[in-house]
């Protein structure tokens, strides 16, 4: 699925371009540039979710909204830096969290290493929700098969799953991300990624593969349940809008405060995600994630755009090892040949679209919300 780079046009401002489909260039840059700045003007993520914009307020609310006599909120963890530091500004806010690991079986080494480190460190209860492996391989072996583009939908869903779960039965009100509009402002383009709480659409993509099949140990989440849990008070925060969040610096204070041992791009502490965003999304999609995410650095004057061009330019690897050590990897884990990946990289993609999907009731939910959120304001 290979795109004329003659063809592509690019942001005059960010690294943007037309292979993200729904992108409009205005006078100004393009519509990325233009949503990032007001949304950095409004208040950042917090705005969205309608949170209180000073800590201490926010301290004093997730204070009155819990009756666990442990916990007072919860900040799921993965071993990279927004979480990580999430983790650490809880810990020094005065809160009491527990912290929430969902393992898939793809962490790397580092990754578990920065986890156990940091709630050593900070003396935090961990809690790691397992998957079986043979059932987490089978929906993915069936996300492969349907040639669809957001294999990540299955982690992050069971992640959202484990997260409300453990909100509930310990009657905590807060769960705390290391989302955040300094590193994440642009957001993922659409058609670049799926409706996350699409439970439907991850249950027929299983059943092309095995009709019989229900879910036994993965945990998940629809998007009426979801809406249920915001209706009843559960709060997903953007933790870090609360902090001044320049990343390169605040990776350097992480590794001399705490020993945290860095990646090379966001979301690079999962074998997989680095497998995926750096090999399987640019080879059979055309997808780049990294022009989003090195995008926001450069609005947020973290990065200039030349140096975000020029990291753009190179491999998402950091060499050559180190992509053939996580394709080996990749493949022996999943059981297939280097044939059996080659005929899956040649193939057409298909949309999420062809499996029956609760696309639509996500959007209007999320068209219903900003309209209230307008009125309220």
């Amino acid at each position: 699925m290979k795109e004329n780079t003659n063809m592509i046009k690019k942001c005059s401002r960010c690294v943007m371009d037309t292979t993200a489909q729904s992108i409009i260039f205005t006078g100004t840059g393009c519509k990325y540039c233009d949503r990032l700045e007001k949304k950095i003007k409004d208040g950042g993520f917090l705005t969205e979710v309608r949170a209180p914009k000073d800590i201490h307020l926010l301290k004093d609310a997730i204070s009155k909204n819990h009756s666990n006599n442990k916990y007072d909120c919860i900040v799921g963890v993965s071993g990279g830096v927004d979480s990580t530091y999430a983790l650490v500004m809880a810990v020094k806010s005065g809160l009491n969290p527990l912290a929430v690991h969902m393992d898939n079986g793809w962490n790397t080494e580092l990754a578990q290493s920065n986890i156990e480190n940091i709630t050593n460190k900070l003396g935090v209860d961990l809690h790691t929700h397992v998957i079986k492996w043979s059932e987490y391989r089978f929906l993915m072996q069936a996300f492969f098969n349907s040639d669809v583009l957001d294999v990540e939908l299955l982690y992050d869903n069971a992640m959202r799953a484990v997260n409300y779960d453990l909100a509930k039965k310990n009657n905590i009100k807060y769960i705390l991300s290391g989302v955040n509009t300094s590193t994440e402002g642009i957001g993922i383009p659409e058609g670049w990624n799926w409706v996350k709480t699409d439970v439907r659409n991850i249950r027929n993509i299983a059943n092309q593969l095995d009709p019989a099949y229900k879910f036994e140990t993965f945990p998940n989440i629809n998007t009426l349940q979801t809406q249920i849990y915001r209706l009843k008070g559960y709060k997903w925060l953007p933790f870090l809008d609360y902090f001044d969040y320049e990343k390169e610096t605040i990776v350097k204070w992480l590794v001399k405060e705490y020993n945290f041992k860095p990646y090379p791009y966001k979301h690079y502490e999962n074998v997989f995600t680095r497998f995926y965003q750096g090999y399987i999304l640019p080879k059979k999609f055309n997808v780049d994630k990294r022009k989003a995410h090195l995008s926001t650095l450069v609005i947020t004057g973290q990065l200039t755009r030349d140096k975000a061009e020029l990291l753009l330019a190179n491999s998402p690897y950091e060499n050559e090892f180190e992509l053939k050590k996580d394709k080996k990897y990749f493949l022996k884990k999943m059981r297939w040949t280097e044939k059996d990946l080659e005929e899956y990289i040649a193939r057409a993609p298909r949309s999420h679209r062809d499996f029956p999907s609760e696309e639509k009731l996500a959007r209007l939910l999320h068209v219903v919300r900003k309209i209230k959120n307008a009125f309220i304001r």
